[in-house]
């Protein structure tokens, strides 16, 4: 049953492997399966974004897979280690607050018992800590280089620098052109003699916070937040390991996990100041956690909510997503296109005909300029459908570099939960060589068969972060089930220009705009605040 630790391996799989090997001794209420199903389990939890589960929660989940006993399957994976359980009190809002019993302890207060890998666990606890002592730590020696920062910004902007001037941490929320304000804070504080230094979740985001007016125009002074984790970007580092800086502002901030944002937080020294700026409407980190909705709802820091509406059709429509409502809107110079299909058959070529043709065409943007999304991989109008059909099109060949030719649009995958966009170059012995975001990549041959895919199309987790001219949305008639809010929001609000929704779900996209929020995730990080950080 340890072969469930290798991803791709499914239960029914390492039972038949046991039965294979044990016989009838592999059966269903084996000590080692209850183990290893709760640990399996749990790692498919933290996939699909929580970082741990509740006990009633495992327990059933385990019935399902036939454990006998759940109960004493879960803590038997406790006393080998394999998971850690926690006790978090129960916060009802608008409950009263505990009050003392007659000898002096807290009356009991309801607790939910939570189970979870070490790995997340610590995570989230180091992230909580990490938060808690920025926001205790605040440094009173930069307090006139704040206060000329202040004066050199104005409007959203200059709330926001004031806001950061007097607290170590700060939440700032807002559409695309909302960007503006964390920019105009960079160049102040930079300006003001501050070190000072952001970070985007794309390389293609470094590039637009670069470009923001009032932003510092030197580009070293953004970065992405894997090439500042990894050194490969941004400031060095002290005697004691502690990022140089005095402010670092993250934007895409709903894509952090507990992993990256707990590095990020742990390198800051005492006294700088951090800034957690994005779009709560969006979709969430790819990675477990739900770092920026967790910190907003648990309301321990000042939030700065931008006022700057994102213009034009496409910023209407999609800032009426993000309140539930699939708006008309009027679009006189065909900024929204709706093409309505029977199947997705259609779907396929409506899509490569809007790529290849008819954008280009009527809109002026050229197709590597359009970006397609849709919402699965598989499936008849996936992104492998699409994909095989708009190379057909657009850059035909024979795929002898393990399915790729030079000028194919590429999504390469550098590590779980990050894509980059970019562009076969060339292969050799080296590998498959490519540019990405203007640089050169070279993957190794015997990676490239898991990190890269071909991307004219790509998935909306694959794109937030990131956005192109124009985008085609394909929403083809088996894809009502996965459609939420969230995901109707990322994937539209990807165009600067021109939309076109191939739409083949009829009633399935205003129900989803309307009634399907974004999934539940279960983490502790908003308990674990409150007990660290006075509520504000």
């Amino acid at each position: 049953w340890q072969l469930l630790r290798i991803r791709g391996v499914r239960p029914d799989q390492a039972d038949g492997f046991a039965r294979a090997l044990l016989g009838a001794a592999g059966g269903p209420g084996d000590e080692r399966r209850g183990r290893a199903l709760t640990v399996w389990l749990l790692e498919q939890a933290a996939l699909a974004g929580h970082t741990a589960l509740e006990l009633p929660t495992l327990d059933a989940a385990l019935g399902r897979q036939s454990v006998p006993d759940p109960d004493a399957a879960v803590q038997s994976t406790l006393a080998e280690g394999e998971a850690l359980a926690f006790q978090d009190a129960l916060e009802e809002p608008g409950a009263a607050a505990p009050q003392q019993a007659e000898e002096g302890e807290e009356e009991e207060r309801p607790v939910r018992v939570l189970v979870g890998l070490e790995r997340y666990a610590l995570a989230e606890e180091s992230l909580a800590d990490g938060l808690a002592r920025l926001v205790n730590s605040l440094s009173k020696e930069t307090d006139q280089a704040w206060r000329t920062a202040a004066d050199a910004v104005s409007g959203g902007a200059a709330e926001l620098v004031r806001a950061v001037a007097g607290h170590g941490l700060v939440l700032h929320t807002g559409g695309e052109t909302a960007r503006t304000e964390p920019a105009a804070l960079l160049g102040a504080a930079r300006a003001a003699g501050l070190r000072a230094f952001a970070v985007c979740h794309t390389p293609d985001g470094r590039h637009r916070i670069a470009a923001q007016p009032g932003a510092d125009p030197a580009e070293h002074s953004v970065g992405t937040v894997a090439g500042l984790l990894s050194g490969a970007e941004g400031p060095g580092r002290d005697t004691d390991g502690a990022l140089e800086l005095d402010l670092l502002i993250v934007l895409d901030a709903p894509q952090l996990d507990v992993e990256s944002a707990a590095m990020l937080v742990e390198s800051l020294p005492d006294g700088a100041r951090l800034v957690l700026s994005g779009d709560p409407a969006v979709l969430w980190s790819a990675g477990p956690g739900r770092v920026f909705a967790d910190l907003l709802a648990a309301r321990v820091c000042p939030q700065i909510a931008s006022r700057v509406p994102d213009p034009g059709p496409i910023g209407e429509l999609v800032s009426g997503i993000g309140v539930g409502e699939l708006n008309q809107v009027a679009a006189p110079g065909k900024e929204i296109v709706i093409v309505p299909v029977r199947d997705a058959g259609e779907a396929v070529h409506r899509t490569v005909q809007l790529v290849a043709d008819s954008v280009p065409r009527a809109i002026g943007i050229p197709a590597d300029q359009t970006v397609v999304i849709t919402p699965g991989h598989g499936g008849a109008a996936g992104t492998r459908a699409l994909n095989s059909a708009l190379k057909e099109r657009l850059n035909p060949g024979p795929g002898r570099f393990g399915g790729f030719d030079p000028g194919d649009r590429i999504a390469y995958s550098p590590a779980p939960g990050r894509t980059v966009p970019g562009v076969v170059v060339k292969a050799d012995a080296d590998g498959l060589h490519l540019t990405c975001a203007g640089a050169p990549v070279v993957v190794p041959r015997e990676r490239v068969e898991g990190a890269v895919r071909h991307g004219w199309a790509l998935t909306a987790h694959q794109a937030v972060g990131a956005r192109w001219l124009a985008a085609v949305v394909v929403l083809p008639g088996d894809a009502a089930q996965a459609l939420s809010r969230p995901w109707v929001y990322t994937a539209f609000g990807r165009a600067e220009r021109h939309l076109s929704v191939v739409h083949g779900v009829e009633q399935a996209l205003p129900k989803a705009v309307a009634e399907t929020p974004a999934k539940p995730r279960t983490t502790r990080l908003q308990t674990l605040l409150r007990a660290q950080v006075p509520n504000d």
